[in-house]
C-alpha cells in the first residue's frame, strides 16, 4: 500500500491548523507579550538598583517592608510566592500572591519600588498551567505537538513544488541526451562489410 505524503499532509496541515487555532492564538499573543516584559512596564515593572553589593539585611527587614506597602495585603510569609535575590543591582524583589512586586534595597531595607506584576500570569496563561495540569497536559501539549506537525508538513509543502520541478528538469535532460541529433542519417560509424 502505496503512503500519500502530498495528500496526508495536506489534510494534517489544513485540519491541524484548525484544531489548534485558540490555544495557539493564546501561546502566540502571550508569546508576544513576554517578549516585551523587559521593555513594557505594563507587563513586568522595570527592575531598580540599590545601593550596595551584598544583601545585609535580614528576612525579617524584608517582610516588615513587604507589609508596609498596603496594595500587597500581606500579613505573613504565607503571603509570599518568591523572593529573589540580585546581588549585583543591591535588591530584593518580593512578589507576592496577589501579584504585587516590591523591590527593596539589599542594604538599607529602604522599598525602592511597588508595581503591579502580570509576566507570571502571561506565563501561566503561555504554557497552559493556568487553567490545571489537565488542561496544560491534555491540550497545550497535544496542540504542541500538533504545531510541530504543521511546521513539517509546512516545510515538505514548501520544498514539495521545487523538488517536482527538480525532476522534471532532470527527466528532460536525460531523455534529450538519450535521443540521437539526427534519427535518420543513422549511425555515425555505419559497419564495414
Amino acid at each position: 500500500m502505496a503512503v500519500h505524503w502530498n495528500f496526508w499532509s495536506r489534510r494534517l496541515h489544513r485540519w491541524g491548523a484548525i484544531l489548534v487555532a485558540l490555544p495557539f492564538l493564546l501561546v502566540i499573543v502571550t508569546g508576544i507579550l513576554l517578549q516585551l516584559k523587559k521593555d513594557w512596564t505594563w507587563v513586568q515593572p522595570p527592575t531598580a538598583r540599590g545601593q550596595g553589593k551584598s544583601p545585609s539585611i535580614s528576612f525579617d527587614a524584608i517582610l516588615e517592608a513587604v507589609r508596609s506597602q498596603p496594595e500587597t495585603e500581606v500579613k505573613s510569609w504565607a503571603d509570599v510566592v518568591r523572593v529573589d535575590v540580585q546581588p549585583k543591582r543591591g535588591l530584593v524583589k518580593v512578589t507576592c500572591e496577589n501579584r504585587w512586586e516590591v523591590q527593596i534595597d539589599a542594604q538599607t531595607g529602604q522599598v525602592l519600588q511597588t508595581a503591579y506584576r502580570r509576566s507570571d500570569l502571561i506565563e501561566a496563561l503561555h504554557d497552559g498551567s493556568w487553567f490545571n495540569d489537565t488542561v496544560k497536559l491534555w491540550i497545550f501539549l497535544p496542540c504542541a505537538m500538533v504545531v510541530l506537525g504543521l511546521w513539517i508538513t509546512g516545510i515538505y509543502l514548501f520544498f514539495l513544488p521545487h523538488v517536482v520541478l527538480w525532476r522534471r528538469r532532470r527527466h528532460r535532460a536525460a531523455s534529450a541526451a538519450a535521443v540521437p541529433l539526427n534519427p535518420s542519417a543513422g549511425p555515425a560509424n555505419p559497419p564495414s562489410g
